[in-house]
Parts: structure tokens; C-alpha cells; sequence
């Protein structure tokens, strides 16, 4: 897709890790077993087409996240003796990311950074639609992981 030059597998690695840190599932990047999540940096076209299929949202969307894992599952995972664990998917659209970076005056992958950061913590069962005190709770784990990859503050036009 139409994706600016630059390190994607070690910007997701990074954004990851400081989004994992930040929770109590942080002892995962220490597994013994490989615990992976799949991002693929997309366009518009298809994260329309996947909004609308399994969201029933017709438009497109910065980012969406596909968990593999019920939440509860991800206490024992620690425990676990499978070799390798998929949390789940992360689909980037490529003119959505490009248009809201510009419209934040952030690059293209700082602002990736902070979207596979917010990714990450849904996978992980955090969620910002349901409640209030759901939604500050993980805008305040991704501002520390931000801060983590010395990220703006991604929340601070809100504040």
C-alpha cells in the first residue's frame, strides 16, 4: 500500500512491547513461548471492507484489532506450554493513518506507534467504548507508553 519508507517491523516490535509494559500481561514479552501479534499496514479500501464485515461500520478506519484471545485467557497464558500464542491482528489504512498524522502535525509512524500502542491494549481486552472509566483507564496506559516510544501525548488536543 501507499506506506511512507521506514523500520515497520521494529516501529510494531517497539510500540508493542511499551503497550505490553504498561499492563499487568507485561511478564509476555518475557515468555518462554512466542507470543505474536500479526500487523498489516493496509489502505483504506480494505479496512472499509473489514470495518463493515465485522464491525457493521461502513468506512473506513485508522486502525482495527482482531483478538484471537478471550480476556480471561490471557491470565493463564503465562502458564502456558504452547510454543507459540497468537494474540490477535492489526490492520492499518494507510490514507486514514496519513490524513489524521497530518491533521496532528505527527509523522506517519510516530503516529503508527501510538495506534499499534492502542491496538495492542484492545488485544489485550481493554476497551474505550463501553464506559467512561474504561476509556480513561486505557487512554491513561497508552499515554504512558507513548511516553515509553517519547511519543507526544496523544490525547492532549482532548484535554
Amino acid at each position: 500500500g501507499p506506506w511512507p519508507a521506514a523500520d515497520w517491523p521494529a516501529l510494531a516490535s517497539a510500540a508493542v512491547a511499551a503497550a505490553l509494559a504498561e499492563t499487568p500481561y507485561a511478564e509476555l514479552a518475557e515468555a518462554p513461548m512466542a507470543v505474536e501479534i500479526a500487523v498489516r499496514l493496509s489502505d483504506d479500501a480494505e479496512v472499509h471492507g473489514l470495518n463493515r464485515q465485522y464491525r457493521g461500520k461502513d468506512k473506513a478506519t485508522n486502525i482495527l484489532s482482531f483478538p484471537m484471545l478471550a480476556p480471561d485467557m490471557l491470565v493463564s497464558l503465562a502458564n502456558s506450554d504452547d510454543g507459540e500464542v497468537l494474540l490477535g491482528d492489526l490492520v492499518l489504512a494507510a490514507e486514514t493513518v496519513q490524513r489524521e498524522a497530518a491533521a496532528k502535525a505527527w509523522s506517519v509512524p510516530d503516529y503508527v506507534g501510538h495506534l499499534v500502542v492502542h491496538g495492542t491494549l484492545h488485544l489485550l481486552g481493554y476497551d474505550h467504548e463501553t464506559g467512561e472509566w474504561e476509556a480513561e483507564q486505557m487512554e491513561a496506559l497508552e499515554r504512558a507508553a507513548c511516553a515509553r516510544l517519547h511519543l507526544p501525548d496523544p490525547y492532549e488536543d482532548q484535554d
